[in-house]
C-alpha cells in the first residue's frame, strides 16, 4: 500500500486515508461501523456477502465497502437511506434460510449474524416457504458443524488456502444448493484448523470439545500465554466455575497475530486429566502416605541433606515459568548442588561454554515475514513451531524461497519449498559442503578439524545452490530446529551454520523448543552458568551425564521421564537406581509411584502466575486463570517455603512479580541480544557414519505433560501409533520389503514396530514415529539401529 495520502468525505466529514486502501479499512480505522460477514482483515477480499454496501456519490448503485478503493475527493455515506436499504435487503436474504435456533447455538451471545440482525433485520420474516436443511459434516475431533447455519461467507475456505496453506474446505453446488465441505469426507488435518471456529461469523463451525458446555456471557475471560512452544502465543482462557471451558486467540500482531495453533487452543483438556496429583505424598517403610505440606517438605529437606551435593541431580521442564526455574536453582545452589539442567532433549553439550546468553532466534518473530531466503536445519517447523511456520508461510507467499536439510521431505505447505533429504549422519558433511563455498581466507577462522573436513568435502550442486540462495538474499536466515538440537553432532551443526550465516550476511537463529527454554537459560538453570548468564566456577553435570551416571538423589520438576527425555530408557533406569527421588508434578502416574519417594503436587500453567520468555527474548507475565484445588500449590510458593526453611537470605517474596523483578535486575545492560556462538572451536565430530541410523522427533501433541493429556488432540491425525518408515530401496536392501512388522534393535534395546514405506526418506536412514502414549523403548532419537525380520534369530 502506498504511503501517499488522499482526502475523502465519509458521512460529510473530511478524512485522510492511504491511497489505494479499501473503504472498509479506512472506516475501521476511524471507528465508523459498517456491517460485514465475508470480510476479514487477514484474508483476501471476495465481497460475496454484500452486507457492507454503502452509498458513494455519483455511483449508480450501492458499492461493497470491502472491495471499493478510496479515491481523492470521493463522498461516502454509510448510514444514508440508500445504504441502509441495501444492508437491510441483504440481511433479509441471509435470514431466509437461517434456522431460528439461537437459544441452543454455541455462538449465541457472540454471533456476528445475531448482532447485525438486531440492527439491520426485520422483526417479522416475509418468507413463508420451507427453509433448506443441510446435513452436518464430520470434520474430526476438534471442529463440530451445524451447516444449516452456514451463510457461505467462505472465510473458512480462504483461511485454509491463504493462512493454513491447506485448502481442506471448499464450496460445491450453486445458489441455495451451495454447501461448504471437504469434497471427500475427512477430518481437518491442519495444525491451525481450530481458527475456522473463530472466523466463522455464525454458529456453523464450533469447538467440538467445548460444545454445549457454557454460554458466552456466563464465562470469565483471563489473558494468558500458551507455554507449548517458543512463540508465546497470546490467548484468552474462558472459564466457568473454576474450570477452563475453552481457549481463544488474543490478538498480538508481533507474535501470533489473530491466530493460535490447535495445540494452544485445545491443550486445556489436559488440565482436567484423571491422574492429577491431589496431595503431598511421602513413601515410608510401609508404603505411600498422604502428608500435609509442612511435614512433607521437612522430610524432603531432611532426606536431601543426608547426601553429598555431587550426588544430587535436579532436572526441570523447560516449559516451567521463569520464577519457578530461578527459585529451584537458587534453592539447590544454596545446598551447593551444581548438577542442574533443563536441556532434557539434547545429547551433545560440547559447545555449552560457547553458547550465547540464550538460544536466540536472531530476529523478531514478526520480521520472519520479510525474509526472502530461509534455510532450516533439522526442523519440521510446521509441527514443532506452528506459528513460526505461519510466518514463514506468509514470507513464502511474498516470494521467499525456503529450503531445508532434513531426514525426509516434510510438507510445510509453503509456496516455494525444497528439501535436501540427507541421512542425519551426513548432515555435518552437507553443511561442510556449503561452508566450502565461502572465501578461502574466511575458512581459516574455523577450527583445524572443520577445515580438514571441508577440504576433503566436494561441493555438491545442492550445497552451491543453498549458499548462493543465502548470499544473494537481501534478508536471509539460517535456523536450527528440534531435530538438529537432538543430533549427536549438534555442536558441529551449530558451528557450521553460524559460520555459513556470517559469510552470507544471514541471520543465524536457534529455535528454542519449549515455552520457556529461553527463560531457563536466563534463570541459570544450566550446570555451567548462574542467573543472567554469569559463568559458574563450579560446573556440574548436564542432563545426559546425570542419566548415564545416575545420582543418588534426583529431583524432577514438571517432568515425566517416560516421555520428556531424549533417552527414555536411560531416564527411567536412572530414576529406578536412585535412592531418593523427589517429584514436583501436577500429575501422578503409576510409574511415579514405583520409583519416586516424595510427590509434591504443583499447579499447571493455567493455575499459577509467572513469566515466559519467548524465542525473540520477549518477556510475558501472566496471572492464573483458575485456582488450584485444596492441597495443590503454585510451584513458586512451594519453592519459596522450601527456601525459607533452608534459611536462604532474601527469599521472603510476597508476590511472583518480586521474583521476576529480581531476575530482571540481574540482567541490566543485557538489552542487545546476539545469537552468534562465542567461538566455533567446541565441536563434536565423533559419529559412526557407516551405520544405518534411526531418526525421530517429538510428536506435536506430545510436547509436554499437559498436551499429552488432551484427548481431542490425541484423536487427530497427528496422534499416530509408533511405526518405522523407510524408502522402498532401503527395505529391499534390508530384505524386509514384504514385511508388515519388523524388529528394531538399538544398542541393548529393541521394539517391534509396523513397517511403512516412504520414498521421501533417504537411504541409510529410517524414521521412527514416536507416540504420546507409548514409551520409546529404544533410546536417543538419532542413533545407529538394526532392522531385522521377525523370523530372524
Amino acid at each position: 500500500m502506498s504511503e501517499e495520502s488522499i482526502k475523502l468525505f465519509i458521512n460529510d466529514k473530511e478524512v485522510s486515508a492511504p491511497k489505494g486502501a479499501m473503504l472498509i479499512e479506512v472506516t475501521d480505522q476511524l471507528d465508523i461501523d459498517i456491517p460485514r460477514f465475508c470480510y476479514h482483515k487477514k484474508l483476501s477480499v471476495v465481497a460475496n456477502c454484500r452486507m457492507c454496501m454503502v452509498e458513494v456519490e455519483k455511483a449508480p448503485k450501492p458499492l461493497p465497502a470491502c472491495a471499493t478503493p478510496v479515491v481523492e475527493g470521493m463522498k461516502v455515506y454509510t448510514k444514508s437511506p440508500v445504504a441502509l436499504e441495501a444492508q437491510r435487503d441483504t440481511m433479509e436474504f441471509l435470514l431466509i434460510n437461517h434456522p431460528l435456533d439461537c437459544p441452543v447455538c454455541d455462538q449465541g451471545g457472540e454471533c456476528e449474524l445475531q448482532d447485525i440482525a438486531m440492527g439491520y433485520g426485520e422483526g417479522v420474516s416475509r418468507y413463508m416457504e420451507r427453509k433448506r436443511v443441510v446435513l452436518d459434516k464430520e470434520l474430526g475431533p476438534l471442529v463440530s458443524t451445524d451447516m444449516t447455519r452456514c451463510i457461505h461467507c467462505t472465510r473458512c475456505v480462504r483461511f485454509g488456502s491463504e493462512i493454513a496453506g491447506m485448502q481442506e474446505l471448499g464450496a460445491t453446488g450453486r445458489g441455495e444448493f451451495m454447501e461448504i465441505g471437504t469434497y471427500v469426507e475427512r477430518s481437518l488435518s491442519s495444525e491451525l484448523s481450530g481458527n475456522v471456529i473463530d472466523i466463522c461469523p455464525v454458529g456453523a463451525l464450533n469447538a467440538k470439545p467445548s460444545r454445549m458446555h457454557a454460554r458466552s456471557w456466563e464465562m470469565l475471560q483471563s489473558a494468558n500465554v500458551a507455554p507449548h512452544d517458543s512463540v508465546g502465543s497470546n490467548i484468552y482462557m474462558h472459564t466457568l466455575r473454576n474450570k477452563v471451558i475453552r481457549v481463544v486467540p488474543r490478538e498480538n500482531e508481533a507474535l501470533n497475530q489473530t491466530w493460535i495453533s490447535d495445540r494452544d487452543r485445545f491443550s486445556y483438556e489436559g488440565l482436567r486429566a484423571d491422574d492429577r496429583a491431589t496431595q503431598p505424598m511421602f513413601k515410608g517403610d510401609h508404603g505411600w502416605h498422604g502428608k500435609n505440606w509442612d511435614s512433607c517438605l521437612e522430610q524432603v529437606i531432611e532426606k536431601i541433606k543426608q547426601y553429598p551435593a555431587e550426588q544430587i541431580g535436579v532436572l526441570a521442564a523447560p516449559h516451567s515459568t521463569l520464577e519457578e526455574l530461578y527459585l529451584l536453582q537458587k534453592v539447590f545452589r544454596h545446598l551447593n548442588v551444581q548438577n542442574i539442567d533443563h536441556r532434557i532433549r539434547q545429547v551433545d553439550f560440547t559447545d555449552q561454554e560457547a553458547m550465547p546468553l540464550f538460544p536466540y532466534l536472531g530476529q523478531s518473530i514478526e520480521s520472519i515475514e520479510k525474509n526472502d531466503a530461509i534455510f532450516l536445519i533439522g526442523c519440521d517447523v510446521r509441527l514443532e513451531q506452528p506459528m513460526l511456520a505461519h510466518r514463514m508461510r506468509q514470507a513464502s507467499a511474498r516470494g521467499c524461497k525456503l529450503t531445508s536439510l532434513n531426514p525426509q521431505s516434510f510438507d510445510f505447505h509453503f509456496v516455494n519449498q525444497s528439501t535436501w533429504n540427507v541421512a542425519p549422519q551426513q548432515w555435518v558433511l552437507a553443511l561442510a559442503g556449503i561452508a566450502g563455498c565461502a572465501e578461502p581466507e574466511a575458512l581459516q577462522k574455523l577450527p583445524p578439524a572443520l577445515i580438514a573436513m571441508i577440504e576433503k568435502t566436494s561441493i555438491s550442486t545442492q550445497a552451491k545452490e543453498v549458499f548462493d540462495l543465502l548470499k544473494n538474499g537481501e534478508q536471509a536466515s539460517i535456523m536450527l530446529g528440534a531435530i538438529a538440537e537432538s543430533h549427536p553432532q549438534a555442536s558441529a551443526l551449530r558451528a557450521l551454520a553460524n559460520f555459513i550465516a556470517n559469510n552470507t550476511n544471514s541471520h543465524f537463529g536457534i529455535i528454542a523448543q519449549a515455552g520457556n527454554s529461553v527463560g531457563a537459560w536466563l534463570s541459570g538453570f544450566v550446570p555451567h552458568r548462574l542467573p543472567a548468564g554469569k559463568a559458574s566456577t563450579n560446573i556440574g553435570l548436564n542432563a545426559v551425564e546425570m542419566l548415564v551416571n545416575p545420582r543418588k538423589v534426583c529431583v524432577l520438576f514438571n517432568l515425566e521421564p517416560e516421555f520428556d527425555f531424549a533417552n527414555a530408557p536411560a531416564a527411567i533406569k536412572a530414576m529406578q537406581e536412585a535412592e531418593f527421588v523427589v517429584i514436583f508434578s501436577p500429575y501422578l502416574t503409576e510409574s511415579m509411584l514405583d520409583y519416586a519417594n516424595a510427590i509434591l503436587p504443583i499447579a499447571t500453567f493455567a493455575e499459577t502466575e509467572g513469566t515466559y520468555v519467548n524465542a525473540e527474548g520477549h518477556w510475558q507475565s501472566v496471572t492464573n486463570a483458575i485456582s488450584v484445588s485444596e492441597e495443590v500449590r503454585p510451584a513458586w510458593r512451594v519453592l519459596r517455603v522450601l527456601a525459607n526453611k533452608l534459611g536462604i537470605a532474601d527469599t521472603q517474596y510476597q508476590s511472583c512479580s518480586q521474583i521476576r523483578d529480581e531476575i530482571k535486575s540481574l540482567l541490566e545492560g543485557e538489552d542487545e541480544f546476539d545469537s552468534n556462538l562465542k567461538d566455533l572451536n567446541h565441536i563434536n565430530l565423533n559419529l559412526d557414519e557407516g551405520s544405518l541410523f534411526r531418526v525421530s522427533s517429538t510428536p506435536i501433541y506430545a510436547a509436554d505433560n499437559v498436551v499429552r493429556r488432551a484427548n481431542s488432540l490425541q484423536a487427530t491425525v497427528y496422534g499416530q501409533q509408533p511405526h518405522v518408515a523407510m524408502c522402498e530401496q532401503q527395505a529391499r536392501d534390508l530384505d524386509v520389503l514384504k514385511e508388515t512388522r519388523v524388529r528394531v534393535v538399538q544398542g541393548n534395546q529393541e521394539m517391534t514396530l509396523d513397517l511403512l514405506l516412504n520414498d521421501a526418506i533417504p537411504m541409510r536412514c529410517v524414521w521412527i514415529q514416536r507416540s504420546a502414549e507409548e514409551i520409546d523403548q529404544l533410546g536417543v532419537t538419532i542413533a545407529p539401529v538394526e532392522i531385522q525380520r521377525l523370523a530372524h534369530v
